[in-house]
């Protein structure tokens, strides 16, 4: 463990709601070692977007880590040449142009396809009736993974998420994770045929094209899913809230004087959907008085750093109005988000968009309760309009 001022939390609380820690954590420093998470959190926003391109020290490659484990070795555990040979290969499914060119329609598609069922019902969850599906269509799309019902893919990203986030070792947990990524192996094996038949701009066609092997292929299309579904999922239902929440911001969109854009970036900065990203400490280093050791464990802790107070005037407030410029949702080194373009097109050009102007008078109808620290969210987004 590195030598870090220690700071203590009751993982309950932490999980249900993160920041007050982590404020406190960013005035002790940019360091803190949390003994309940066995890790150093990196804290402040400076450290975080400097380190994180530090992969000689801060290593994505974790061998022994849980997603490598309960996943395979995808491209997000790879650092260096091995990462950007597969980064290239699987461009081609998620660069701007496919996304503006292909997977827009369908994102429109999924997004009109649930509002007709809506519409006429004036009740609904937001979470599960709405982001939820939507989702998971337009992943199911991306992925190539057509056949899977997209109840199905949100069980099995969750099942993911709930595995690599396992730091106290719940065997439930765990067997829940394997019976999710056999269900993935299950439909990629489905779709090979087809897929080899008829090659599309899939996440699984372009990496078979590429030459990836067998399990590079299943590893990557499972890291898309983990952080494909669940993520947007969050984002789509929390920004509605947000402007559910802050009337101001929604006039303001609403008359053109703001951009959806606006909207989820700044959502993503104050609320980030993936809060964390580990690393392995891969040499010995030294930063700030603290010392990290070989094989040491260490968070880069997106959702703090996004909140920084050396960075934001009053970071705990929603402002759609501020400069998000130095905002590090989506990352902010070589393993920044791949998915990146599409979820933005996603949720600020489809799902928030044509959810505001297809439901009138749309109004929380209960309690919205957020949960999570590595990933964060809401549960539920309870709705009416008129």
């Amino acid at each position: 463990m590195s030598n870090a001022p220690v700071y203590e939390i009751d993982p309950v609380i932490f999980r249900a709601d993160p920041y007050p820690d982590l404020a406190r954590m960013r005035a002790i420093g940019p360091f803190v070692l949390v003994p309940q998470l066995g890790a150093t959190l990196i804290v402040r926003r400076e450290e975080v977007f400097r380190l994180e391109k530090r992969i000689d020290v801060f290593s994505s490659h974790q061998p022994g880590g849980l997603m490598s484990v309960l996943m395979g070795e995808n491209m997000m555990r790879k650092d260096g040449a091995a990462h950007m040979a597969e980064r290239r290969a699987i461009f081609p499914s998620v660069s701007p142009r496919t996304v503006r060119d292909v997977w827009r329609a369908a994102f429109e598609q999924a997004a009109d396809a649930i509002l007709d069922q809506l519409a006429p019902k004036g009740r609904a969850d937001l979470v599960s009736d709405y982001a939820m599906p939507l989702s998971a269509e337009a992943l199911k799309a991306m992925t190539g993974l057509t056949n899977m019902h997209f109840a199905e893919m949100d069980r099995v990203s969750q099942g993911m998420i709930d595995g690599i986030a396992n730091y106290g070792g719940d065997p439930q947990v765990e067997a829940h994770c394997h019976d999710c990524t056999a269900s993935i192996d299950r439909h990629i094996d489905e779709r090979l045929p087809v897929l080899a038949e008829a090659p599309d701009t899939s996440l699984i066609s372009v990496q078979l094209r590429a030459g990836l092997s067998d399990a590079q292929m299943r590893a990557n299309v499972k890291l898309a899913i983990s952080g494909g579904q669940n993520e947007p999922r969050d984002a789509i239902a929390g920004a509605a809230w947000a402007l559910l929440t802050h009337p101001d911001a929604r006039a303001a969109v609403m008359q053109g004087r703001a951009s959806w854009m606006q909207v989820f970036e700044e959502y993503a900065r104050w609320i980030s959907p993936i809060g964390m990203s580990p690393r392995r400490i891969a040499a010995p280093h030294q930063e700030a008085g603290v010392t990290f050791n070989p094989e040491d464990r260490a968070f880069l802790m997106f959702g703090s750093a996004n909140r920084d107070e050396r960075v934001w005037r009053v970071p705990e407030r929603f402002d759609i109005f501020r400069d998000v410029g130095p905002s590090v949702a989506f990352g902010a080194g070589p393993h920044f988000c791949a998915g990146a373009w599409a979820s933005r097109s996603l949720i600020a050009e489809v799902a928030l968009p044509r959810l505001f102007t297809r439901l009138p008078g749309l109004r929380l109808d209960g309690d919205a309760p957020f949960e999570g620290w590595a990933f964060r969210g809401p549960l539920s987004v309870p709705v009416a309009w008129d």
